[in-house]
C-alpha cells in the first residue's frame, strides 16, 4: 500500500469517526459547524475524509462531541496511540464507551465524566 493511500485510508477512517460520533450525539452538520466555528462545508468534507483537520479544528471537534482530544489526535496520525512508555494513550475503557451503541450521547457524556473525574484525566 503506497503512502497516500495510507493517508487516505487514515482520513476516511477519522471522517467516519467524526461523522458517527456527530451522529451519535445527534448533531446536524450544521449544529457542529455552529458548536465549533468551522464551515458546514469544511467539515463535510472532513467526514468524507478529503481533508486532513487541523489540531486546531481536531481540538473544535472533540470538545463539541465531548470526546478526548487525545481520541481524535491519535484517529488522525497527530499522536501515536502510546506514549514514550507503551502506555495507550486513550484508555481502553474511554474507546468503549464512545464506541457502545447502547447508550446515548448524554450517558457516553456522563460516563466519561465519571471515569475522567477518577482517573485525573481531562
Amino acid at each position: 500500500m503506497a503512502v497516500d493511500d495510507s493517508v487516505r485510508d487514515q482520513l476516511q477512517a477519522l471522517g467516519e469517526f467524526i461523522r458517527g460520533q456527530r451522529k451519535q450525539a445527534q448533531m446536524s452538520l450544521r449544529d457542529l459547524a455552529e458548536a465549533t466555528n468551522v464551515s458546514n462545508p469544511y467539515l463535510s468534507q472532513i467526514e468524507r475524509g478529503l481533508h486532513q483537520p487541523s489540531v486546531r479544528v481536531l481540538k473544535s471537534i472533540a470538545v463539541a462531541l465531548n470526546l478526548s482530544v487525545e481520541t481524535l489526535l491519535v484517529r488522525a496520525g497527530f499522536l501515536s496511540p502510546e506514549d514514550e512508555s507503551g502506555t495507550p494513550r486513550v484508555p481502553e475503557v474511554e474507546t468503549a464507551i464512545m464506541n457502545d451503541d447502547q447508550l446515548t450521547a448524554e450517558q457516553k457524556a456522563s460516563l466519561l465524566a465519571v471515569y475522567r473525574s477518577y482517573t485525573g484525566r481531562v
